[in-house]
């Protein structure tokens, strides 16, 4: 089967394309079959030794997947070789074929196409996550996303719609804003042209904002924090613009408000149950039609080197997949 490898720390182009053995069930584990593999932002940091993980050379990049159960091992219940699932795997996702454990698998509905599924259980679910469980954002609320045509975005814009809130979603482009107006969101604001602040206080008239969503860190952090309404909550996902953000904790003590980190990785392996749960309503959402994964561009394994450099040079608005099916 082929494979993905990250072999020595560096840009995408260091990847390389290998064939390896095909994989065989260990006991208590699964070899699904891979149909696509979500491509994340953090894949382009984890494979320059950037990441708040480090794994060990040489590695597999990927953590999602979506796929066919090819093999099961010793003592795996309630599940059967054919089954069309959606795994969290940790690594070894850019591959044909990748070993998961079974309380870290989600079934897929019928319905719901491969590449698509791979925007629901990590994308979705971080944002899912982020706004029910940590941000426990209301009807009636409003909700400013930065980022909002990124993947983790786009879904906190659509899935901010679905819990009642209004949505005002941010981005660098008049094009990315046009994809979060499509995908719901009331009102945009152009961070690179427009001024953020002035535009929040107009929009809100001067109340601010209950809930931040915030995947960019820079700049972008404190500039929003600053017009959080009384009580917020300002949710920290990433650092896409690449700085940690150095936030004056003056603000959140003159503002009542939260800080509330987010790392959905921790949170499936701490608590899979309700991960799994989270995922069913998201599957739910899906096939009733109020979410729907935005797919900018699905590449062949062969080509993950240019769906890496996609994402790292902010050209995509909402997911990247890698495909084995042609």
């Amino acid at each position: 089967m082929k494979a993905v490898v990250c072999k020595a720390w560096g840009p995408p182009e260091s990847l390389v394309i290998e064939d390896r053995p095909p994989l065989e069930a260990e006991p208590g584990k699964v070899v699904v079959s891979v149909k696509a593999a979500s491509v994340k932002f953090s894949d382009t940091l984890l494979i320059q030794n950037k990441y708040q993980t480090k794994p060990a050379l040489p590695f597999v990049p990927g953590s999602e997947v979506t796929g066919v159960l090819k093999s099961i091992g010793a003592g795996v219940e309630g599940w059967k070789v054919g089954d069309r699932v959606s795994a969290q795997t940790t690594y070894g996702g850019y591959a044909e074929e990748v070993i998961a454990e079974p309380d870290r698998l989600a079934a897929i509905p019928e319905s719901i196409d491969f590449a698509s599924a791979t925007g629901l259980s990590s994308t979705y679910g971080t944002s899912y996550y982020a706004l029910t469980d940590r941000g426990q954002l209301r009807a009636g609320e409003t909700l400013l996303v930065l980022g909002a045509a990124g993947g983790v975005g786009l879904a906190a814009v659509e899935i901010g719609k679905v819990l009642g809130a209004r949505v005002i979603a941010c981005a660098s482009s008049e094009e990315k804003l046009a994809v979060c107006r499509g995908h719901g969101a009331d009102e945009t604001i152009n961070y690179v042209s427009e001024d953020m602040r002035a535009r929040v206080k107009a929009i809100t008239k001067g109340n601010g904002v209950d809930v931040i969503y915030d995947p960019v860190g820079g700049p972008y952090s404190e500039l929003a924090l600053r017009d959080m309404a009384w009580g917020g909550r300002h949710l920290v996902i990433g650092f896409t613009a690449g700085d940690i953000p150095r936030i004056p904790l003056n603000l959140p003590l003159i503002k009542g408000c939260s800080i509330v980190g987010v790392w959905i990785g921790a949170f499936a392996k701490r608590d899979p149950a309700r991960h799994r749960a989270h995922a069913i309503e998201l599957w739910k959402w899906f096939a009733e039609g109020k979410i729907k994964p935005h797919i900018s561009g699905k590449y062949p394994l062969e080509k993950a080197a240019d769906a890496l450099n996609a994402l790292a040079g902010r050209k995509v608005a909402g997911k990247v997949v890698l495909t084995t099916e042609t």
